[in-house]
């Protein structure tokens, strides 16, 4: 079946899935394989499921309803890629270091005010999420928001090739997969590799002009979108005072937007999804109830009040850049009996020892009553902080030692599993 044949087929079908646990009747189902799995095995058992079609690339696995292509993942890309091709509404492309999945939900929330928009879903922004969020693109969407992530160079490249962005933009340049961007100046390389789509496609991008580096990296561009702090962006804002519970406002124009978000580093998330919204003519009131109304989850920049204690929960990921932004933030906080439990921080590779140190000397320059750090990586520290191996043994001391009437600030990569600890705390 070529491409053309098996988009005929996708049109006429309720979608795409690759895991037989949620197929749906009439989904065409794309057997995926990992390094623990083989989707292939499961095909007969999304057509008995509902599948209408199964696209499998090993021929044992041949049964009614299934076709065989070389590579499933390839043949999933290459028909997104064709599905975008046919879509005719804007879609914003979206990546950076920090902030990505807020940042597009925010976005989100305000161009859900005016248009029947689509984002990506939660964080599926790799190789296989990216093609999964065009495939969700019907034609009763107007607007489509998709998030890219990356850990190496090309991977960007590769993703615009199939999100094919119409406008786009760079959150900002962190110390974020450093192992496998190969350092700063690989991640600042790799996250461009949307710049050099947009400039070579004559495409338009969204810029923080706060930022030299977007200046700088964007200069190809010739349609560009300026926010920040001061003119000549067209789009100027302010941050405004942080209330009682550490959440923060912004001035734009005559107006006083408060936020469901802690930490200052939101600020340029806000500003961009409300910069958005005005170049999208979505009405000002429709922005400021989207931005007021918008809530953090899935532990990202989360407030948290439990009956013994206050969290900051934000412990989806961690990377150098956004845990000295998160910790500066929380030191400003005023409030009483703050304590800090930190994770570690992952695929830093050979800056993982200087990485963890340089937090670790921050950490002793903030007025904490309690400083946490967990993990092989900080146990290696020089640091006073109360330092464990592992969550578990954290676990095994809170059990012991369970705070109460503290505000207590969590952080570290999604693999040390922090979130564990709240059912103590």
């Amino acid at each position: 079946m070529d491409i053309k044949n098996l988009y005929r087929a996708y049109l006429d079908s309720t979608g795409v899935n690759t895991d037989t646990r949620k197929i749906t009747k009439g989904n065409i189902f794309f057997a995926l394989k990992g390094e623990n799995f083989n989707g292939n095995a499961f095909a007969e058992k999304a057509v008995k499921n509902g599948a209408t079609l199964a696209v499998i690339d090993e021929p044992e696995y041949l049964a009614d309803n299934c076709i065989l292509v070389d590579n499933t993942l390839v043949c999933l890309q290459e028909l997104a890629r064709y599905h975008r091709a046919q879509l005719k509404i804007p879609v914003i492309g979206l990546t950076g270091s920090n902030g990505k999945t807020t940042t597009k939900e925010l976005m989100y929330a305000v161009l859900a005010k005016r248009f029947n928009a689509i984002a990506t879903n939660g964080n599926l922004n790799n190789h296989i999420g990216v093609p999964l969020t065009i495939l969700s693109i019907s034609q009763e969407h107007e607007i489509a928001i998709v998030e890219m992530g990356a850990n190496h160079q090309k991977e960007i490249e590769f993703l615009c090739t199939i999100s094919q962005p119409d406008l786009g933009y760079i959150t900002n340049y962190g110390k974020a997969h450093l192992e496998g961007f190969g350092g700063v100046e690989g991640v600042i390389k790799g996250k461009s590799e949307l710049y050099d789509y947009l400039s070579n496609n004559n495409k338009k991008a969204l810029i923080n002009s706060d930022d030299p580096l977007q200046i700088e990296k964007s200069g190809g561009i010739a349609q560009k979108i300026f926010f920040g702090t001061e003119e000549p962006s067209p789009y100027c804002f302010e941050l405004g005072p942080t209330d009682d519970n550490g959440y923060l406002s912004i001035r734009f124009n005559d107006h006083l937007i408060k936020t469901q978000l802690t930490g200052d580093y939101n600020f340029s998330n806000v500003c961009s999804a409300i910069s958005l919204g005005i170049y999208f003519r979505v009405p000002v009131d429709d922005i400021i109830a989207a931005i007021k109304g918008y809530q953090p989850h899935n532990n990202r920049s989360e407030l948290k009040k439990t009956p013994n204690n206050t969290l900051f929960l934000d412990m989806y990921n961690a990377n150098p850049s956004s845990l000295e932004a998160a910790l500066t933030d929380f030191d400003k906080l005023k409030s009483p009996s703050k304590w800090i439990i930190i994770g570690d921080m992952f695929e830093m590779g050979p800056y993982e020892r200087e990485e963890h140190q340089r937090i670790a000397d921050l950490i002793e320059t903030m007025n904490f009553e309690k400083k946490i750090l967990v993990g092989q990586a900080f146990s290696k520290s020089e640091s006073k902080a109360d330092k464990f191996q592992s969550t578990d043994n954290l676990l095994e001391w809170l059990r012991n030692n369970k705070p109460k009437g503290k505000t207590i600030f969590i952080k570290g990569s999604r693999g040390m599993k922090l979130e564990r600890a709240t059912e103590y705390i």
